[in-house]
This record gives C-alpha cells, structure tokens and sequence, in this order.
C-alpha cells in the first residue's frame, strides 16, 4: 500500500495508555517487592493497581471507541480465524485491538483483577496481612494467599506471551504495536473513519473516583 494511500489517525487516548504504561510499572513493582520483601510498597503497588483497573472498567463502557469493550471483543471464533491467518504479511488496519488481542485484553484484566481482590485478604504470616483479611479466619487467609501467589504466575506467563506476540507482529507481519500505544497514532487506509474520543476531563474525573476507592480500602487495615 503506496503512502499517498495512508494517513495517520489517532487510534489510542492518552488515558488508555497512561494506564497501560503505568500497569507495566506498577505490576513491575508488584513483582520486585514482593521477591526482595518489601510487603509495605507491594500493598501500595497493588492499591495503585487497584485504582487502575477500577477506572479501565468504567472506561471500557463510557472512553473513546477503542477503549470500549464493545468494540475491541469479538466471538472467539473471530480471535480463532485471525490467529490462523498470522503468517500472512500483510497491511496493518485494525484501528484498535485485533480479535485475538482483545480476548488477551479481557483475561489480563480478570487475572488482574483476581490478583488485587486476592491480595486484599492474603497475609505474609509474619507481620502484614491485606485490609479485608480480618473479616476472614487465619486459615481462609492462608488459603487466598496461595492463589494469590499461584495466580501471579499465571499473570507473568500471560504477560510474556503478550511480549511475545508483540514481537511476532514485529517480524512475521511488520506490524509495530509498540509505537501507536506510546505516541497514540499510527498509519492507516484514508478509507479508514478515524475513532471517536471521549473527553480527558471525564477520564480525570473518573480516575480520581477510583483512586478514592482504592485509599479508601487501604484505610481499613
């Protein structure tokens, strides 16, 4: 496809990825404080994470279209019939998440959401313990914890799948994904309608409702 054909449209707002960047971070720190003992910043990070994933479901109904959940999922068979055409090299038109990354979306957020829900009553059995560990029985609380170990894992093997599928993009299909989540735009077909955005103002307001719920759960320890 001849550049005179393509154009630059922004398919990503700045609050999709700030929260994807920050996520990276913040689940970063999760990982490291919580190897090297740092319970006290692993709580903080998970509250930060909390926050995060409050305002992602609020705005995968209400953001701009490729935010929305409407939008990016589509039938698993869908998801089946772009991965069996991976090997083909072709032009990049998605706007917004591909049928298979959009199922990758949802089950990160769930493993996510699992994983601060778990913290929240899992302890370390020694000093600390999350703010709703005391409305359960010591034993139940040792229970959640080793999900919420187990379930961890689980989110580092989805995580590095998703690098690597961003890599095999890269070279099999010469499509970078990487760019349009940090810049926001990226090039496609003129015939393409450039996606709808919704207000900053209402995703700062939005973010600031869910970091008010999250202090307000580190509060109760």
């Amino acid at each position: 496809m001849s550049s005179t054909q393509l154009r630059w449209v922004k398919v990503w707002d700045a609050p999709t990825r700030l929260f994807h960047w920050s996520l990276v971070i913040l689940v970063a720190c999760a990982y490291f404080t919580a190897r090297f003992g740092m319970i006290e910043w692993h709580f903080r990070a998970g509250y930060a994470i909390i926050a995060l994933l409050l305002f992602r479901l609020v705005w995968g109904f209400v953001g701009s279209d490729t935010a929305r959940f409407s939008r990016f999922l589509r039938s698993p068979f869908a998801a089946l019939q772009h991965l069996a055409h991976f090997h083909r090299r072709e032009p990049d038109t998605e706007v917004g998440h591909n049928a298979a990354g959009g199922w990758m979306v949802l089950v990160m957020l769930a493993l996510l959401l699992f994983q601060v829900g778990s913290g929240l009553f899992s302890n370390d059995q020694v000093f600390s313990e999350g703010p709703l560990a005391q409305f359960v029985d010591s034993g139940t609380s040792d229970r959640i914890t080793g999900w919420h170990e187990f379930n961890f894992n689980l989110i580092l093997g989805l995580v590095g799948l998703h690098v690597l599928a961003v890599i095999g993009y890269a070279v099999v299909k010469r499509h970078d994904l990487v760019r349009p989540m940090v810049t926001g735009s990226k090039r496609l077909p003129r015939s393409i309608a450039a996606p709808r955005m919704t207000s900053l103002v209402l995703a700062a307001v939005l973010f600031l409702v869910a970091a008010g719920i999250a202090y307000a759960l580190s509060t109760l320890s």
